[in-house]
């Protein structure tokens, strides 16, 4: 079992007597645990990072951005640790965790170190330069579905704009931020430069919201959890880049390939167990051609291995905890009481398996304007929800309060020009891969700021305008 300290200006720091537990969900075992943090640990961690600040900010570009590729190759060096570490914190697959979890920040994180030489720190507009400097003292705040891949996002392009960083990592699974920790070191990163401070969002999270010699924060999470920081930080007007929630749409036209979109699909609906902000929850379909697609759709679902996230071939592992469990087996039960035609799956508990489980769930029928149709359930539940013409099946796409992300399976222009009416910060087309270097980030309720690539590094720095 692991038992964490604080890491304040290079070194743990104990906290206070009390701790928060860290629960694998697949057996309910204690497998770690965290100091509960307080404000007066903010205070040290942010006294810390405003201190290393200036010779940080100072540091050459090409030296931090050789730190930052040498935090990349402390990540690649210790990937089997970290992969077995967030599948026993959250409970995610071990070959996503080792494929996904851990392959996303290797990647990031060098993607960051090899902009530094070409990105434009300074250039000339008629007879000003303009400088881009970094904005001070970060404060991110972090969430448990992809525990690493989400605070390297972060803290990478941060700390390469010459910034220092007080991170707050989710109680729920705040293990592999301390491994972070031992690489920063490791890269030889000047103390106070990367502070972690665990603890829980109404406490340590709004201490850094908060905290007057706090400069930005960045914030992923809930929208609900999101909204609170947007208040609390306003008081000192600092920045606030936020990635919230979304309920993505997959947009399935009627010259689509069935079979690919169905397959892919369902996969990015059910990604990381459904626990991923970007999930193609709902899936929108020709009316006429319903029954076929769900009858694909539950062919393909039975492929979705439910079981032990340390067996190589489960794909879908316990809720990260019991309060996830039960909170998307509340939306299933809902689902069903609303009247969607259940086609596969549903709210009762996982035959042989006694940890936080649901059973991936499938409807059809689904309602627009449903309750399932319209919050983020973020758990393995998709809601097939037919349309009458692309009219309608672009007003329903874009129906929610939220934009993250998105996608469109047709003929090639086709689904090009639908996927420029979808309001949302990320569309995939027939399939299109993730791209590390490309913008990512939301419109409406599901934030405001970009990450990863160039847009994700610009969020990290302050315009200046020197007149000559």
């Amino acid at each position: 079992m692991s038992t964490l300290q604080h890491f304040i200006d290079g070194a743990d720091v104990t906290g206070g007597a009390e701790r928060i537990e860290v629960t694998d969900p697949a057996t309910g075992a204690v497998v770690g645990s965290v100091p509960a943090g307080t404000a007066q640990d903010v205070d040290s961690a942010v006294a810390a990072a405003r201190a290393a600040f200036p010779g940080w900010s100072a540091t050459p570009v090409a030296e931090r951005a050789a730190v930052v590729q040498r935090i990349s190759d402390g990540i690649k060096e210790r990937a089997g640790e970290i992969a077995a570490t967030i599948t026993a914190e959250m409970g995610s697959p071990i070959t996503f965790s080792q494929k996904v979890q851990v392959a996303m920040p290797i990647g990031s994180s060098a993607a960051f170190a090899a902009l530094a030489a070409d990105f434009a720190w300074t250039e000339e507009i008629g007879n000003s330069l303009v400088v881009r400097e970094p904005v001070g003292v970060v404060g991110a705040i972090t969430p448990w579905n992809y525990p690493l891949h989400q605070i390297v996002a972060k803290v990478a392009p941060a700390l390469l704009a010459g910034n220092t960083v007080v991170l707050k990592p989710t109680e729920v699974a705040p293990l592999t931020a301390q491994i972070l920790a031992r690489i920063t070191v490791a890269a030889g990163l000047p103390a106070g430069a990367f502070n972690v401070v665990h603890g829980t969002g109404p406490v340590v999270g709004e201490a850094i919201a908060a905290h007057p010699d706090v400069d930005m924060v960045s914030f992923t999470g809930s929208t609900r959890a999101g909204k609170r920081v947007s208040v609390v930080a306003s008081d000192t007007v600092k920045r606030v880049s936020l990635e919230l929630g979304g309920k993505s749409a997959n947009v399935i036209l009627d010259d689509a390939d069935l079979g690919k979109a169905v397959k892919v699909g369902l996969g990015n609906a059910w990604i990381n167990g459904g626990q991923t902000c970007t999930a193609w929850t709902r899936m929108l379909v020709p009316a006429a051609r319903q029954d076929e697609i769900v009858s694909q759709l539950v062919d393909a679902a039975q492929r979705y291995t439910v079981g032990d996230p340390t067996d190589p071939s489960t794909r879908i592992g316990p809720m990260s905890s019991v309060a996830q469990q039960e909170r998307v087996r509340s939306y299933v039960e809902r689902g069903v009481a609303d009247g969607a035609r259940l086609v596969f799956g549903g709210p009762e508990p996982v035959d042989g398996l006694d940890g936080a489980y649901v059973r991936p769930t499938i409807f059809a029928d689904v309602g627009p304007d449903a309750v399932i149709a319209q919050e983020e359930i973020f758990g393995p539940v998709l809601s097939v929800i037919p349309y009458a013409d692309e009219e309608q099946a672009v007003q329903i796409a874009n129906s929610t309060v939220y934009g993250l992300a998105g996608a469109v399976f047709g003929e090639q222009e086709h689904a090009l020009a639908v996927a420029r009416r979808l309001r949302t910060g990320q569309v995939d087309v027939n399939g299109g891969a993730f791209n590390i270097l490309a913008p990512f980030g939301g419109y409406k309720q599901s934030g405001n700021g970009r990450e990863l690539g160039r847009f994700g590094l610009e969020e990290f720095l302050e315009t200046k305008s020197i007149q000559r």
